[in-house]
């Protein structure tokens, strides 16, 4: 509350009692408004009231504070990206993003805050019922509007050869299909033979939930929680016989700290099975694509999983026999597993070269 006191009134008519803060200005200035910045007491009142001193984070160090700006909580977003610019030297706002601050979990929000999709600095301070201090920013290669307009995907490339998972940014228009993702995709990375083919899986917690069919739109593609992966199609599965099938094959263990119930691990995978294939044959193949050494593949068991319940398989049983459809792409229905001990977490990250395919090394390229 800032109201003008009449200096004729007395105290008493004005209702000044004691606590009452009693503020004053020098007259102001003919046609000097212009260069002060609260002219007057209410203005500086306000500006008070509403100061915010906000922590600038890189969104690339979410837990380093990079700058502080002291700012209005009634900064339009113009105002606030405007300010982030002229500190971090750029002169083009609209290439910088903001992330607000969750406030539960001390991380950056999943989403970013979209261009002009605030109206005031405390929009994008505000979480539930809590007022952070803290924003993240990155600076863009080309202005957020443009970049809103296309989509960006973050597609983890497996190698056919190499024990290597490479992540690239693929970014489209929203209106592209999953085959101009692919074609994009081409040209960054390496393929065993010019003329090989690629897909587009879509995995979440070590299982296969889908393959992408080449026409459908990525606008609806959600790569925030679900891993986006892009392999090389087997020439085995390009001419698939009347009586093979294309099975999913994932690693798992059981925990003995929940009831010995399945524990998913690893990079999940497509193999086919032909007519008649015994579990022996099958699981030699399986060591030839994994490239896992004897001593160490001789502690693997095969499993048929259905239900979530395994039923072990002895070397002379006819893997195709348990199977009833020849493509099997629901990951919550049946597949084959690989029972053996996760050991991603005991292996050392530097010893790449003794990585099996399981448990590829990541790079990550923007």
């Amino acid at each position: 509350m800032c109201e003008h006191i009449d200096k004729k009134l007395t105290f008493r008519s004005s209702q000044l009692e004691d606590g009452d803060i009693i503020c004053f200005q020098k007259a102001p200035v003919p046609d000097g408004d212009a260069q002060v910045r609260y002219p007057d007491v209410p203005s500086f009142l306000e500006y008070v009231h509403n100061r915010q001193v906000v922590h600038f984070r890189c969104l690339d160090k979410p837990k380093d504070d990079d700058f502080s700006l002291e700012l209005s909580k009634l900064h339009t977003y113009d105002d606030v990206v405007e300010r982030v610019a002229h500190q971090l030297g750029l002169d083009d706002p609209s290439k910088i993003r903001l992330t607000s601050h969750n406030c539960y979990s001390q991380q950056p929000k999943p989403q970013p805050i979209r261009y002009r999709g605030v109206a005031h600095l405390l929009d994008m301070l505000v979480h539930y019922n809590q007022t952070s201090d803290i924003l993240y920013y990155e600076v863009l290669d080309i202005p957020l509007p443009d970049l809103q307009r296309l989509k960006t995907l973050k597609v983890a490339f497996h190698h056919a050869t190499k024990d290597e998972v490479v992540v690239h940014s693929i970014r489209l228009p929203r209106n592209s299909t999953i085959s101009d993702v692919i074609t994009d995709l081409k040209t960054k990375v390496e393929l065993s033979n010019p003329d090989a083919e690629l897909r587009l899986l879509e995995v979440f917690y070590h299982k296969i939930y889908k393959i992408f069919p080449p026409h459908e739109k990525i606008e609806n593609i959600n790569d925030q929680y679900w891993t986006l992966r892009a392999e090389e199609i087997p020439e085995e599965e390009k001419n698939l016989g009347p009586h093979d099938r294309l099975i999913h094959v994932y690693h798992f263990m059981k925990d003995p700290n929940q009831n010995q119930q399945i524990q998913n691990f690893g990079d999940p995978f497509l193999m086919v099975i032909r007519e008649g294939e015994t579990a022996a044959e099958v699981m030699e193949r399986i060591q030839r694509k994994l490239r896992v050494p004897d001593d160490e593949f001789s502690k693997w068991k095969l499993a048929f999983i259905s239900m979530n319940r395994p039923e072990y398989l002895q070397d002379t049983d006819v893997v195709s026999a348990r199977f009833q459809r020849r493509d099997v792409y629901g990951a919550w229905e049946q597949y084959l597993g690989l029972e053996h001990t996760d050991t991603t977490s005991k292996r050392s990250y530097t010893s790449n070269q003794n990585r099996h395919t399981y448990e590829k090394p990541v790079k990550i390229y923007n």
